[in-house]
């Protein structure tokens, strides 16, 4: 996708063909900030504070976190120690774990002198298969829109709600949740987002609204609790999330306040889809609410906001009183029954425990046994 009318990727080997480069999303939309990693602490840090964030993403810098790791000492014993620091970072994304896993398969059993040769290979495949996973994605869900677009007067805009940020920026290019809007929009399609700005730390003011603007994407940026107003009123057409986790039931686990929004599409009739690429499916889990460690972070989040002032500088103010406490849940998770479909990379699936396992039998967190009743 777009950065300046230049076409980019969010994650990129360096030119010494080693080191790692990111965006530091943290800045954006104000800074467009790059980072170099050097080390598998550093892959860490970007994860743990989100400099790098999107459950597609944070897998593929985990995977350089590991080639990092093992420039530096190739033994089971680094191997094992780089897993574990990378895995801490993010309770409840699946790629992370889906990431990590394949990397150490891709040199286990490899000699030490053959390692870091194969570890940049995966980690590389794993980039490439991301971006073929968005873009098939788009795909399958560019209909979705098309469709909706035929029933309307010539020229007339399709409106698509999105919560958080499941877009190049959250994954290696194309996203998910928008990789149908982008394919729309470069096709003609009169396509329109409403961008939550998603509290609390404004992924959808911040890099939803930034990215579609750099694509020349018509977007409004709106308040949280606004969505469900505009499905009450015939204004939204669909609904097109992302997800860090889906179980085998078809329960969806996303940013928080993604239910809520579910909840208001089920009432108003609105077509409510998941952007799922298959490595975010976890058929290890079954009841979403039960079983997904949702994450807990730092208040702070809360408690401030970062913006530019009049006067062009870039300022954290706090926004609650002094000693209020503060509880900043990450994710929540929206039941399968609120899901009209899951947009993968083979095809619309419905949120439901059949209809996943024929589409995957062959999907890693089934286990070898499931993998084989599967296929008999």
């Amino acid at each position: 996708m777009k950065i300046n009318g230049l076409q980019s990727r969010s994650i990129w080997l360096e030119p010494d063909g080693w080191s790692v480069g990111i965006f530091d999303q943290t800045g954006f939309p104000h800074r467009i900030d790059r980072i170099r990693l050097t080390t598998c602490e550093d892959a860490a840090r970007a994860i743990r504070t989100m400099q790098t964030r999107g459950a597609p993403l944070i897998g593929a810098v985990a995977a350089y976190g590991i080639c990092l790791a093992l420039r530096e000492e190739a033994s089971d014993e680094a191997l094992e120690r780089a897993y574990r620091a990378l895995i801490a970072t993010r309770p409840t994304a699946i790629n992370l774990k889906w990431a990590l896993d394949e990397m150490v398969a891709a040199v286990r059993n490899r000699p030490r002198a053959e390692r870091v040769s194969a570890a940049y290979r995966r980690a590389a495949d794993i980039c490439d298969e991301d971006v073929a996973i968005c873009e098939a994605i788009g795909r399958h869900g560019l209909p979705l829109i098309e469709a909706v677009a035929a029933r309307k007067k010539p020229g007339e805009r399709v409106n698509v709600l999105t919560h958080c940020n499941a877009g190049w920026l959250a994954t290696v290019d194309w996203g998910t949740a928008l990789a149908p809007v982008y394919m729309a929009h470069d096709k003609g399609v009169p396509v329109h987002v409403f961008a939550d700005e998603t509290r609390p730390r404004n992924q959808g003011a911040a890099l939803t609204a930034f990215e579609l603007g750099q694509h020349g994407v018509p977007h409004t940026v709106i308040p949280d609790n606004t969505g469900g107003h505009l499905m009450q009123h015939g204004l939204v057409d669909l609904v097109i999330v992302g997800t860090d986790r889906v179980t085998a039931q078809g329960d969806v686990c996303n940013k928080i306040g993604t239910y809520l929004k579910a909840l208001a599409a089920h009432d108003n009739g609105v077509p409510f889809y998941v952007g799922l690429p298959s490595p975010t499916l976890d058929f290890a889990v079954g009841d979403g609410i039960a079983e997904i460690p949702i994450e807990e972070r730092g208040g702070e989040e809360v408690a401030t906001m970062t913006g530019r002032t009049a006067d062009g500088r870039i300022e954290t103010v706090t926004v609650v009183p002094a000693g209020s406490p503060v509880t900043n849940y990450g994710f929540d998770v929206t039941p399968a029954r609120l899901v009209t479909g899951l947009i993968t990379e083979r095809g619309i699936v419905a949120p439901d425990r059949e209809a996943l396992a024929r589409a995957f039998p062959d999907h890693p967190s089934r286990g070898p046994a499931q993998c084989r009743a599967a296929s008999a």
